[in-house]
């Protein structure tokens, strides 16, 4: 109205922030930078998330108008990569700009350098969380400098980066002792010795992924059960197959608080050690235990008796197991908490054993029952199955898998 009060003359920069502060969604704060430049300017400045996928050219820019940038995500998904995309030239300029970076997020970056992480590890000081998964060229020499640099380092995913050894982490070991999270997938090179050093220095860690690292074996997974006892909550061990009871005896020994354990692939691991694991950790969550070939209705038995809070199983694979393992259930008002089964290839799994598994597991949303001969979508009409209102069930493999299974 004219002769009334403008908005911008009766509020300081401050008041204004505050009210951008009370702004929940992104969405209400994009559109508080619409309102005129110097509200733009101050949504900009307020801003410490920002995802680039343009190319290197806009990094100037970026950083001139995100100036207390805390969280930054150049990665590229593998469909739709560019090359070489960010460069070395790109962090070091990065490195320099924005000093008070935490999160950086380089997946798939794959022209970067062990020179990249230098300048990171030069510039970035209180950076936190890292992720340079499929950065294939890097290797020890860059991403010790990083873990020198960065002493407050607490997530670290190094995923595909095959050159990786166990001088990394003796890096770790000694500069980063806060990390929490460390992902190695297929990262091959390194062996029980080095991560028996790295969680010598390492106490903390409460998510450990070292899928596909063959030569993983018992003396690793022992040494980072009894460092990490108090704080491990989720170990991958995909295609260990180097592990064996050793390691789940030691994992159901020491660490009390373990909710996600991957071992699928170790197919060393007996019915005895499942059993001594699922007694220990009733409150396990998360399990996935395909190609065990040793795993029978003995184990699963105990499993449903115990794990009640159990949300996610894999057994796929494992052919010893048959409808026994499912009919404990469905007696009384005993339930489960299950949200995820995978039973696929198991072929002794008839409709009798999922119909039992249902009477007991009102909250399942995905069941995997493929390449079980006995269970078609005909024969559960005949036996009159009643799958719960959100359940998905992968009969011949047209439904994507969850993440969890991936």
């Amino acid at each position: 109205m004219d002769g009334g009060a403008c908005i911008n003359d009766s509020l300081g920069d401050d008041e204004l922030r505050a009210v951008l502060l009370k702004l929940e969604h992104d969405k209400d704060k994009e559109v508080f930078g619409l309102v005129c430049k110097r509200w733009l300017h101050l949504q900009s400045t307020e801003r410490r998330k920002v995802c680039a996928r343009a190319g290197p050219h806009k990094l100037q820019r970026l950083a001139a108008r995100f100036t207390r940038l805390h969280e930054l995500d150049l990665s590229q998904s593998v469909s739709r990569s560019f090359y070489p995309g960010f460069t070395d030239s790109d962090l070091s300029f990065i490195a320099a700009a924005l000093s008070s970076l935490r999160i950086l997020n380089l997946q798939n970056c794959k022209g970067i350098t062990d020179i990249g992480m230098t300048a990171i590890g030069s510039g970035l000081s209180s950076l936190q969380s890292l992720d340079v998964s499929y950065c294939r060229k890097l290797t020890d020499k860059g991403l010790s400098s990083v873990a020198q640099g960065c002493p407050n380092l607490r997530v670290l995913h190094l995923a595909g980066c095959k050159f990786v050894t166990d001088a990394l982490l003796r890096s770790l070991s000694k500069n980063c002792n806060n990390i929490e999270e460390l992902g190695f997938q297929g990262c091959s090179k390194l062996t029980d010795s080095g991560i028996t050093v790295l969680v010598a220095g390492c106490q903390s860690l409460k998510h450990l992924d070292i899928n596909k690292c063959i030569n993983i074996g018992d003396v690793a997974v022992t040494s980072v059960a009894k460092a990490c006892s108090s704080s491990l909550r989720t170990l991958k061990l995909l295609d260990c197959y180097k592990v064996g009871d050793e390691s789940v005896l030691s994992l159901a020994k020491y660490c009390e608080n373990l909710e996600t354990l991957v071992i699928g692939g170790c197919r060393d691991i007996s019915d005895g050690a499942i059993k001594s694991l699922a007694s220990c950790h009733g409150s396990l969550k998360n399990l996935r235990m395909d190609w065990c070939l040793n795993v029978t209705d003995t184990s699963l038995d105990c499993i449903f008796s115990v794990c009640t809070e159990l949300e996610v199983l894999d057994v796929g694979c494992c052919e010893e197991v048959t409808d026994a393992a499912f009919l404990g259930l469905g007696n009384g008002d005993f339930k489960l908490s299950l949200k995820i089964l995978r039973v696929s290839n198991c072929p002794m799994i008839t409709v009798l054993g999922i119909s039992k598994l249902l009477k007991s597991c009102e909250s399942l949303e995905y069941l995997d029952v493929r390449s079980c001969p006995h269970i078609t979508i005909a024969r559960c009409e005949q036996a009159g199955l009643q799958f719960p209102e959100r359940c998905k069930v992968n009969f011949v493999g047209g439904l994507a898998e969850p993440d969890v299974l991936r």
